[in-house]
């Protein structure tokens, strides 16, 4: 998707994060429309469907949280949310909500720029289990024999190692709470089980990344969770 072509839609109840953001945002080719609640988002989605949500949690009326949530119900559309940065627990519910990825107030155009890129690459590029083969640099997923290769060499991998690294790879560019990996891994009620994943995670860097100690596949985001790197 070109820049020209992608509509993102800025929710923020600051006029000047809306300008700031539109005025940016346009100079690289973005359209860009504001709304100021999230009411008027769930409005200007149904009628324009934008590309992109750029969404401030900090709303009134109608939080941040649930208008992901809602905007989550019936669509895969790319959501980056906006916080400031002591409200770590509302960043990690709403990636567990479905959001795409967060950025901390305040910010720099550069960095919301950059996170935009990626969210519109990987939304048109969803990786599908049953008939997809990966390659990131390295490393070489193949879904539909659950073969992982390093530089063609194949790497034997636990059934539970290759769901998360499957897990992970299907939402490449996208933060994966601890919740959200606990839950699609190992099910219902290992949420708070935090220790089963680093230590599936210390394995996984142990096979697949050429240097564990400096992971460039599995990205820890800290406080937050992971996420698959596959910009090579």
């Amino acid at each position: 998707m070109m820049n020209e072509d992608a509509h993102i839609l800025v929710v923020d109840d600051d006029i000047g994060i809306q300008r700031a953001l539109q005025r940016s945002l346009s100079a690289y080719g973005y359209q860009v429309s504001t709304v100021s609640t999230g009411e008027e988002a769930l409005e200007e989605i149904a009628r324009k469907r934008p590309d992109l949500v750029l969404l401030d949690l900090g709303l009134p009326g109608m939080s941040g949280l649930e208008v992901c949530e809602k905007i989550r119900t019936g669509s895969n559309l790319p959501i980056i949310v906006l916080s400031i940065k002591n409200s770590e627990q509302d960043k990690v519910r709403a990636l567990d909500l479905g959001a795409d990825d967060y950025v901390s107030k305040p910010f720099g155009i550069n960095e919301v720029l950059a996170r935009v890129r990626v969210a519109l690459r990987h939304a048109t590029q969803r990786y599908s289990e049953t008939e997809q083969v990966v390659k990131a640099g390295s490393l070489t997923i193949d879904f539909t024999k659950r073969k992982v290769l390093v530089d063609g060499r194949d790497i034997k991998l636990t059934p539970t190692e290759y769901e998360l690294l499957a897990a992970l790879v299907q939402h490449s560019g996208k933060i994966m709470t601890r919740h959200m990996l606990l839950s699609q891994v190992w099910g219902n009620g290992y949420e708070a089980d935090a220790h089963y994943l680093h230590v599936y995670v210390a394995h996984l860097r142990q096979k697949i990344e050429p240097d564990p100690a400096h992971p460039c596949f599995i990205l820890t985001i800290p406080g937050v969770g992971y996420r698959f790197n596959s910009e090579f």
